[in-house]
């Protein structure tokens, strides 16, 4: 057997490339592609920042909460998300955040501290499946992509992309700078997926909840999560 064939077995995620004829073989180490839910996620993480679009969070929220398949929602939401969540939505203050955003007492979503930097989803052994940041702010992105990881936020979405599970980030931000578009390529080489927080129009929503609410739809399918009330494309 050839050095490179067993160096290959011995090393998860190496490609050997040839070059051109009669050269050696390059060999190539490249990162394992993230894995998508082989069955609907039952643990999220859910972050919310200080980016405009609460109004998107709020439905993703209350997706979540009607979903039977998912059983835990661990939920994150930066100072700055408090502040942009009280001019957007009218909430006050932290105090019982998870009921003004849903309108109910929730049953499924837990309220962590973005300063627990120890709490369970700062951990790869806490078995969450799956981590979305909506809206994602360009700051938030920024620390996410270089592995800045001070608060719980930045170190949830650092464990999602280690362990290999799908991070969506809701970015919101316009115009894009050179840095936003970096960040947000560096982010999706290391596995997660940049997912604008931008809404669909062919489906001619008539109101801004209708627009939220497919939105969330749409995130949620893509993390095997489809939801009924879905709009279809049928051309």
């Amino acid at each position: 057997m050839h050095f490179e064939n067993r160096f290959a077995k011995a090393v998860p995620g190496l490609t050997i490339l040839p070059t051109r004829p009669y050269a050696h073989q390059l060999l190539v180490l490249r990162p394992k592609e993230p894995q998508s839910p082989m069955y609907p996620a039952q643990n999220l993480t859910v972050a919310a920042t200080g980016a405009s679009g609460s109004i998107f969070l709020k439905h993703f929220l209350q997706a979540v909460e009607r979903d039977a398949r998912i059983k835990t929602v661990n939920f994150i939401a930066s100072d700055g998300a408090l502040r942009v969540l009280a001019e957007e939505l009218r909430l006050k203050g932290r105090n019982g955040l998870v009921a003004q955003i849903l309108g109910k007492q929730g049953r499924k979503i837990e309220l962590q501290s973005n300063a627990d930097i120890g709490a369970n989803v700062a951990s790869g052994s806490y078995p969450a499946d799956a981590m979305v940041v909506i809206p994602c702010s360009v700051g938030t992105l920024a620390r996410i992509a270089n592995g800045i990881a001070a608060q719980l936020i930045e170190r949830a979405a650092d464990v999602t992309l280690k362990e290999r599970r799908p991070l969506v980030l809701c970015v919101r931000e316009t115009p894009l700078s050179k840095i936003h578009i970096r960040n947000m390529y560096r982010a999706a080489d290391a596995g997660a997926t940049v997912f604008p927080l931008i809404p669909t129009y062919y489906n001619r929503p008539a109101t801004l909840d209708d627009m939220a609410r497919e939105f969330a739809y749409r995130v949620l399918a893509h993390l095997g999560l489809p939801q009924p009330g879905a709009y279809r494309w049928k051309a």
